[in-house]
């Protein structure tokens, strides 16, 4: 049984730092891509970084240069390093197992529980 917890959310203010972790159990982790998502209140689950099993990335526009996704297949984690945040960066943050982005973002079938990241100005 695959399961994904998440773990790092938190609130700051505007300008500081985040980092979220997410640890996989239950998958073969290191031959699969993971994703960190991301839900704003009233809106739509959106892809914010994604990591192939070979370590190719991908990130929103609205990220790029401020969030790096790693992975630690020793570890079956993945985590998200959230800098400069920004308040539109305010969401609920869920972890993916299986995301893919060739050539259109889909996600996995596997979720963790998300942990809420809230940004004040």
């Amino acid at each position: 049984q695959v399961q994904l917890v998440e773990s790092g959310g938190g609130l700051v203010q505007s300008g500081e730092s985040l980092r979220l972790s997410c640890e996989a159990s239950g998958a073969v982790f290191s031959r699969v891509a993971m994703g960190w998502y991301r839900q704003p209140a009233g809106k739509q689950r959106e892809l914010v970084a994604a990591i192939s099993s070979g370590g190719n990335t991908k990130y929103a526009d609205s990220v790029k240069g401020r969030f790096t996704i790693s992975r630690d297949n020793s570890k079956n984690t993945v985590d998200l390093q959230m800098n400069n945040l920004k308040p539109e960066d305010t969401g609920v943050y869920y972890c993916n197992l299986g995301t893919s982005w060739l050539p259109l973002v889909r996600a996995g079938n596997y979720w963790g529980q998300g942990t809420q990241v809230t940004v004040s100005s």
